[in-house]
């Protein structure tokens, strides 16, 4: 009997089946544009975008005289083509090879060195409790990010010079002779790197620094529990959770691994290094803007870029493959 009743109940009445069966129809409301909903908001963009379209992507037609014997009287549309000319060249050319050498070893000598500068240094900061002792020593320490380099290597300069310099100074009174550190081909590839160091080791700092700040507090506490010391706590729980910032930093860094920037080396530069110091930068304006070697220069940029473009893609599958973490 109760079964019965549970399959009367459960059964459909006839009018399901009816005609008279009425479908809620959803009531379609006027649809407003999302992007011109949130119009403030993407109108900030502007300003990125304009400045992306300006500076990047239009130059980007003056690849084009790469592949001609680009003339400046004669312009763009009526110089002659003469197809990879400039990109054989550039491979027959020994100095070519030497500025190449040049530029890798400086580039790697900071990725060794300079990069993992910031992540220590972070680490150390963040143990740190007295909060106006800590900013104090963050804004001696990024500070320097805000000086040109112009400033920076007029104080490199001083600092090392043979007569008045506190570095040869010290050298003197222990009785030492002085060195010509910035004339000195085998000291230059140091000062580089040292110098590029000093400047943004402060400013890659704060980057860690507001990952760490990111970071789960109970880890830490449940680590204390455990019984785990701080190095640790920073090797088991900091270092793995500001991985994917480190990543990301480090694939952008290899991307950039032939681009070391032009005002660092121009200032420290002179005809004395030059075989050990010159790099693609400096070179290109040497004897690209200088000499006048248009096309052969902008051979060599589209080198550069299609380089690092390479590294950059192939770090980042290797790092997907790896670590699970990506640019894209």
């Amino acid at each position: 009997m109760l079964e019965d009743q549970k399959k009367e109940q459960a059964a459909p009445s006839p009018e399901f089946f009816g005609s008279n069966k009425k479908v809620i129809q959803p009531v379609k409301g006027k649809k407003k544009n999302y992007f011109i909903k949130h119009w403030q908001i993407y109108s900030m963009l502007i300003p990125g975008i304009l400045y992306f379209i300006i500076f990047k992507y239009i130059p980007l037609g003056g690849i084009v005289i790469a592949f001609q014997d680009y003339n400046v009287f004669n312009g763009v549309f009526d110089s002659p083509w003469v197809g990879f000319k400039h990109f054989k060249n550039l491979f027959e050319y020994p100095e070519f090879y030497q500025v190449l050498n040049n530029t890798i070893l400086i580039s790697l000598y900071q990725l060794i060195l300079g990069f993992p500068a910031p992540i220590i240094l972070a680490l150390l900061l963040n143990e740190v409790r007295k909060m106006m002792f800590k900013r104090t020593i963050q804004t001696v320490l990024y500070l320097p990010h805000f000086l040109s380099w112009v400033i920076v290597g007029g104080l490199v300069i001083s600092f090392l010079s043979p007569s008045t310099g506190l570095v040869n100074e010290v050298i003197k009174y222990f009785g030492g002779a002085p060195i010509f550190f910035v004339q000195e081909p085998e000291y230059f590839r140091g000062i580089i790197v040292s110098s590029a160091i000093w400047k943004e080791v402060g400013w890659g700092t704060i980057i860690y620094l507001a990952a760490i700040a990111g970071i789960n507090p109970e880890l830490y506490e449940a680590a204390e529990v455990d019984g785990a010391g701080k190095l640790r706590q920073a090797i088991s729980i900091t270092i793995p959770s500001i991985l994917p910032t480190i990543m990301v930093l480090l694939l952008l860094k290899i991307g950039n691994i032939l681009d070391l920037g032009f005002e660092q080396i121009y200032m420290l530069l002179n005809p004395l290094v030059r075989d050990t110091g010159e790099v693609f930068d400096t070179y290109i304006y040497r004897v690209g803007l200088l000499g006048g070697q248009y096309s052969y220069t902008t051979a060599i940029g589209l080198f550069k870029s299609v380089v690092g473009f390479i590294l950059l893609v192939g770090a980042n599958k290797l790092s997907k493959k790896i670590t699970g973490n990506s640019v894209y």
